[in-house]
């Protein structure tokens, strides 16, 4: 089982390293669309009919992200002003997490649910593991909580992938009907796909990470 959770960290690494390799190559690349990301976003928006959304610039690489709570899509410089395949494919996407909300879809607003949970119980799930593994011969109390509520950030990283997933359909088919095609529109869906495999390695390293927990409770109980 630990060889196993190494395997994902070394796989999560290597994808990583290719998604940013993909999107460097795709920056490189003009999107056919005389658009930037800025713009793309903007456009997305107002033809799904969601005008209460702001599209802003946030500084760093790979930055990305809608935030549903004051309804911002918040667009890296390279990303914002850019009029490449990679800014397509990035704002189109992040406009997809827009439209989700906007169409309460149902994942995205389980998801939204969770994290205010997970971020109280993050701060003292890691001393609960820890703490639960030192005392294990004395009990199991403290270790079973712990996983309970690591149980938690194993939900959430496997309901990312579908919302993850659909916002990346969306934003494909949004610039399929733009008159994004060929090579550009295969860029951008290379792009997005391996942008989705960092959350699927995330996923399968959670849930191998909550196996050994277990592993560890059961193994007590052989023992006893």
């Amino acid at each position: 089982m630990y060889f196993l959770i190494i395997l994902a960290m070394g796989a999560s690494f290597l994808v990583q390293m290719m998604l940013k390799r993909k999107m460097d190559t795709y920056s490189n690349t003009r999107n056919g669309l005389n658009m930037t990301g800025k713009e793309i976003a903007e456009a997305m928006l107002k033809e799904n009919g969601i005008y209460d959304v702001k599209v802003i610039s946030t500084p760093g690489q790979l930055t990305d992200h809608y935030n549903p709570s004051d309804k911002t899509v918040n667009l890296s410089e390279m990303v914002y002003s850019a009029n490449s395949v990679t800014a397509a494919a990035i704002s189109a996407h992040e406009c997809g997490h827009a439209v989700q909300h906007a169409t309460a879809y149902s994942m995205l607003g389980f998801r939204s649910s969770m994290v205010p949970v997970l971020s109280i119980t993050s701060k003292f799930m890691p001393f609960l593991l820890m703490g639960g593994m030192i005392a294990l011969n004395f009990s199991a109390l403290p270790l079973i909580i712990g996983i309970a509520l690591y149980g938690l950030t194993t939900i959430f990283s496997l309901v990312t992938l579908p919302v993850e997933f659909d916002a990346s359909s969306r934003a494909l088919a949004w610039l399929d009907t733009k008159g994004m095609q060929g090579e550009g529109y295969d860029m951008a869906k290379d792009g997005l796909k391996w942008a989705a495999m960092t959350y699927v390695i995330s996923a399968i390293a959670s849930v191998l990470q909550l196996l050994y927990y277990v592993s560890m409770i059961l193994g007590r109980r052989s023992d006893d």
